[in-house]
């Protein structure tokens, strides 16, 4: 790796934000460190350098993309359309018509999980739409934030990461066939190798199966029982002054008045309203954006190309001001609240998500940083006249390019002796790409390019080239579950600010509070999935003794909350 421009230095910014925010508990700070100390780096150790290119050349530039700017804006229609809603009575409406469902915490975690499954489609919209909604039902039933906003973040992307009709799935595909069309097996087929890889990809089913496993046994382990526990008693854990109690929510100052009457619907409508909007427009943008001589049939395969090739940015933002102005209409026609209450219930309701903005903001800058992909309109110097060549820390290449040093002999005695190995490898590799860079997009990017090629070579030698070898869809599988795991348990992931965000939970909480559960599942995904796949174990096997494991792991290790 001495080519690379920077080596394991590119490691450094990532690891002060990670390490500050868990010790600080301070964020917004932290991930502030992180990025001048990578501007320090890119700037040639100039310290006066690195403080004009933190501000100018990293943070703004990056909030001023486009595709930034229309999360941005998502987020907080979302949460004005919240602070309407709540203001209207609607949110009161929905949590009392919901209880007879979900009288208790079991059942109201179960409630959860199941609707996060049904919104499939994007991760941001499953996000802001469960945490939004969901929070005054966890409070009622003393359901810990913390818990909330793992039940989010788990059914966010790696339910829109497995879905074969999801924003994600296009993208997915696409890398595959960038690895493809290196080597001489492209009609091996990007689609059909996506979905032969879903069995491989242990760690998102496991993910997505740990929250109803301990839903229904009732326990906990680690720092969520200790959360879990202070929510069922309401009392703050011992030496943990950040702990915030469930009765003192986030929306009290968009809180109805006594005299207004609590309509489930004056929520459910406006809901329906965002998920319908964006379901349309991702659908109308993706046709518009297929290629013409793509085949006009019905397969599940030109639905996963249509939704994958839509405009996602654009449909969130639509979506989101649709169900906004729904549900102030709603209030306004029926005479619940005057214009005035309205636009300032909606500014309340945004105003809570500053804080997550800044948070995102900052971290979407380090990952930006961190990675590859250039900036449009970035300048070649700053306004204190220092000139660069490059601004980015190129971090995945740095640690893919170990992986490659590795395996590039392909059908050399050192490749074989170590080919079983490579689902595993793969997968440990992703994850810590995407933890250290924040995004489950970018490692897929950078990984599986270098990953179907690296695996192929090593298959030809051998003569074991098909689409159905275990090893090959294994090193699919492991980028594709590994740059999820990786964004799962990061603090500078924009999903996982915006889970603890929406669910109104403390953010360095939330990630210390799920990061046992992920580490959990993901050593299981190893240890009954990549390394059994890898040395020729049937899938069959896997699956069950890894969810025999699991359910051991819950029942003897976890504690009862209750």
């Amino acid at each position: 790796m001495s080519d690379h421009p920077y080596g394991i230095l590119s490691l450094l910014p990532s690891l002060v934000a990670i390490v500050l925010a868990v010790a600080t508990r301070r964020v917004i700070v932290s991930l502030l460190a992180g990025i001048y100390t990578g501007a320090l780096i890119t700037s040639g150790w100039r310290p006066l350098a690195a403080v004009g290119d933190t501000l100018e050349l990293h943070v703004w530039h990056t909030l001023v993309q486009q595709d930034r700017l229309r999360v941005f804006a998502f987020t907080l229609l979302m949460g004005a359309m919240v602070g309407v809603i709540n203001r209207g009575g609607g949110m009161h409406g929905l949590v009392a018509a919901v209880s007879p469902w979900a009288r208790s915490p079991r059942r109201g975690q179960l409630v959860t999980w199941l609707l996060g499954m049904f919104v499939f489609f994007d991760d941001y919209a499953n996000t802001m739409l469960l945490g939004s909604t969901l929070r005054p039902l966890c409070d009622r039933l003393k359901i810990s934030r913390e818990k909330l906003a793992y039940i989010v973040d788990s059914t966010a992307a790696p339910v829109s990461g497995l879905a074969l009709v999801s924003t994600w799935v296009a993208v997915e595909i696409s890398y595959i066939g960038d690895g493809l069309a290196q080597t001489e097996h492209a009609a091996l087929g990007a689609f059909d190798l996506f979905v032969r890889s879903i069995p491989y990809r242990f760690y998102l089913v496991w993910a997505i199966m740990l929250v109803p496993l301990l839903a229904l046994l009732r326990r906990d382990f680690g720092p969520m029982l200790v959360a879990e526990r202070a929510a069922r008693s309401g009392k703050p854990p011992e030496d943990d002054p950040s702990w915030r109690s469930h009765y003192a929510t986030v929306s009290d100052d968009t809180a109805p008045d006594e005299s207004t009457p609590a309509r489930w619907a004056n929520a459910v409508v406006p809901i329906v309203v965002t998920v319908a909007v964006i379901v349309w427009l991702l659908y109308r943008s993706g046709l518009a954006n297929l290629p013409a001589d793509t085949p006009a049939d019905h397969s599940l395969a030109r639905w996963g190309d249509i939704f994958g090739a839509a405009d996602s940015g654009y449909a969130l933002l639509w979506g989101s001001l649709a169900g906004l102005v729904t549900a102030a209409l709603l209030l306004r026609l029926q005479r619940l609240l005057t214009s005035a209450e309205i636009a300032a219930a909606a500014r309340r309701g945004a105003g809570h998500l500053t804080a997550a903005l800044v948070i995102l903001a900052l971290a979407s800058t380090l990952s930006t940083l961190t990675g590859d992909a250039a900036i449009d309109g970035q300048p070649q110097s700053n306004t204190l006249g220092y000139e660069h060549s490059d601004y980015r820390l190129y971090t995945g290449d740095y640690l893919a390019g170990l992986l490659s040093e590795q395996f590039s002999s392909g059908g050399t005695d050192a490749g074989d002796g170590v080919l079983w190995l490579l689902p595993t490898v793969i997968f440990l590799l992703a994850s810590v790409v995407s933890f250290s860079t924040g995004t489950s997009w970018g490692t897929m990017g950078l990984l599986l390019p270098m990953a179907v090629p690296l695996t192929l070579g090593a298959l030809a030698a051998q003569g074991d080239v098909t689409a159905s070898n275990p090893l090959l869809l294994g090193a699919i599988g492991g980028v594709l579950a590994g740059a999820i795991f990786g964004d799962h348990c990061s603090p500078i992931s924009d999903t996982t600010v915006l889970s603890s965000q929406a669910s109104g939970c403390d953010h360095v909480a939330h990630v210390r509070t799920q990061l046992p559960y992920a580490l959990t599942v993901a050593a299981i995904s190893v240890l009954f999935g990549t390394l059994p796949v890898g040395l020729g174990l049937p899938l069959w096997p896997c699956w069950l003794v890894g969810t025999l494991a699991l359910l051991a792991i819950v029942r003897w290790f976890g504690k009862e909350t209750d």
